[in-house]
């Protein structure tokens, strides 16, 4: 199976998860998460080498209070407690967002699971939390100023070279799943994805399980991917 190196999921529809079965939003969170360990372990196993998930976004900051400081303490817990497997199986894990309007044990957190994963080389999880695509080219564009101002000479500077102000040096995606039915990026890695494969599936994100990511995985190797060129055995 030709596998894609860096997949990226746009983990939506854990509140109507937990709406349809009569539970609160926090429930269908708590089951999102479940789901994120498991198949962050298959996609690794799979052959993926980075799978980027976008768990929170700096616009969900405009929710529900209560919604907010549930999806925090999940954070803490998590990465604190419950990734264990995650770093059993030889995943790095890295967060990619503002560390702004972040709790001080949110921000430690955070710091925890990344110095205990570091050396891990399996694969990596990007977990993009509170993060926006914008928000990261803006400060990519910062980032390179500030070089541009000690000498960087730009005459020779391509748009490959720019991965490396982003908040963390991956390659491109491959494949953009969205789960939950929405047809729409979000503002999500919108750098990385300028030749991505789309795929969009109805299903919620805590039923998305591995049977489920795997057709993901036979659509993209059913793509034609072109890059701008010709394909010569389809023109």
């Amino acid at each position: 199976m030709n596998v894609p190196n860096h997949v990226a999921i746009i983990m939506d529809g854990n509140g109507r998860w937990a709406l349809e079965r009569g539970l609160k939003r926090s429930e269908g969170h708590l089951e999102g998460s479940k789901t994120l360990e498991k198949l962050a372990i298959h996609a690794i196993n799979m052959g993926v080498k980075v799978l980027s998930v976008y768990a929170f976004s700096t616009d969900n900051f405009k929710r529900d209070k209560a919604e907010i400081d549930y999806l925090m303490n999940l954070i803490v817990k998590y990465f604190n407690t419950k990734f264990e497997k995650i770093n059993k199986n030889g995943i790095k894990v890295v967060i990619s967002g503002r560390k702004t309007n972040l709790r001080d044990d949110v921000l430690e957190a955070i710091n925890n699971i990344e110095e205990k994963t570091k050396d891990n080389s399996k694969g990596i999880l990007n977990i993009c939390f509170n993060y926006g695509g914008q928000e990261e080219i803006i400060d990519g564009a910062i980032k390179l100023a500030q070089d541009l101002n000690k000498g960087l000479d730009i005459k020779n500077f391509k748009r490959e070279d720019f991965y490396k102000y982003l908040y963390h040096d991956l390659p491109p995606i491959d494949l953009l799943i969205r789960t939950g039915g929405e047809l729409r990026v979000s503002n999500f890695m919108l750098y990385q994805m300028s030749y991505s494969e789309f795929y969009f599936t109805n299903t919620y994100f805590p039923d998305f399980d591995k049977s489920e990511f795997n057709k993901a995985l036979f659509m993209f190797e059913n793509r034609d991917r072109r890059f701008g060129g010709i394909n010569e055995k389809n023109k």
